[in-house]
């Protein structure tokens, strides 16, 4: 992993270009909050658009952090959460209690509790497995690609399992949650998902410089006196819970975190953790807010903006992959 660039000028950069993401996120919200809106409708469009607005940009900063944090521990930048089976666990956690307690004792359950045991089920799942495998000495890609195929496969496994064994009608709540839905973001658990990731954003920030530290490596940054066990315990932890906050509010999303972050990796070439993850959350809003916009308030949802993102992003991961293996 190449070093962090230092001197007065390529900060200077970093920042003019972490600003004009910023403006460009500012024209993005204010096109998805007034495109389209007819002119006596105001007072309805703009609460609503506002809600959905809101959950957006959460969604965009979970996926975007989760994504670096994950590829600073793993000192990896082609994996992602969801490639390592998180999309596959949830698939699994809904399809568990559709079969267990039934698809209208599912919907009837309160969304924050039911919210709640998805994230413990997530940290858990996230913390257990990331420490075990980085506590011993084989930590190449290939181990982790292999447990993460084997996990994913296990829980879509399971989900298909359970699938073919509930009634027809109850498996439209299963299907409806295996796609990544945009247009109808879970407004219920808006206030919760706003207060787990504003409380991880000073945590992050504080923390941001050990980050840098912890993507040099495990034996250097022991030696730097970096607590590895314990910055390692946080970002799990912290992927965990953002993974359960993007996938509850709008369904799993493969590979929108490799693309922004990579976006942001392309801008901010060499730039420290800080700067980085910035601009990896700004070029997610820009493109899930924008975007959002133009799918819904232009094209008048003639398309689907999951597969775009997933389409673009899969490129982006096979792009990554033949790289490394002409290296």
């Amino acid at each position: 992993m190449a070093l962090p660039q230092t001197g007065q000028a390529p900060l200077d950069r970093a920042r003019a270009r972490v600003l004009i993401l910023g403006a460009l996120s500012l024209v993005a919200l204010g096109l998805f909050l007034t495109l389209g809106v007819p002119g006596g409708a105001w007072g309805f469009a703009l609460p609503f658009r506002a809600g959905k607005l809101v959950a957006l940009v959460l969604v965009a900063y979970a996926i975007a952090t989760s994504t670096q944090l994950f590829h600073a521990a793993t000192r990896n930048q082609i994996l992602t959460p969801a490639i390592m089976g998180f999309d596959a666990l949830y698939l699994m956690l809904q399809a568990g209690s559709v079969f267990f307690i039934g698809a209208m004792a599912t919907q009837d359950l309160d969304p924050i509790l039911k919210f709640s045991l998805e994230v413990i089920v997530m940290m858990v799942f996230s913390t257990g497995l990331f420490l075990w495998l980085f506590s011993t000495q084989a930590r190449d890609l290939y181990l982790l690609v292999l447990v993460g195929i084997i996990f994913g496969t296990l829980f879509r496994s399971l989900s298909s399992f359970i699938s073919r064994m509930i009634d027809p009608n109850d498996f439209v709540v299963v299907q409806g949650a295996t796609f990544a839905q945009f247009n109808t973001v879970n407004i219920d658990l808006l206030w919760i998902s706003l207060v787990l990731c504003a409380f991880t954003v000073p945590v992050l920030w504080l923390l941001r410089h050990q980050f840098d530290v912890l993507a040099l490596g495990r034996d250097t940054a022991i030696n730097l006196g970096l607590p590895y066990r314990r910055v390692m315990l946080i970002t799990f932890a912290t992927v965990g819970l953002l993974v359960s906050v993007s996938t509850a509010l709008v369904g799993p999303v493969t590979f929108f975190g490799l693309l922004v972050t990579h976006l942001a990796y392309r801008l901010l070439p060499g730039a420290r953790f800080g700067p980085t993850w910035i601009a990896a959350s700004l070029v997610a809003v820009i493109t899930l807010v924008g975007g959002q916009a133009v799918f819904e308030h232009v094209l008048g949802f003639k398309g689907t903006l999951s597969v775009v993102i997933d389409l673009l992003g899969g490129l982006v991961f096979l792009t990554l992959l033949l790289k490394g293996a002409q290296r």
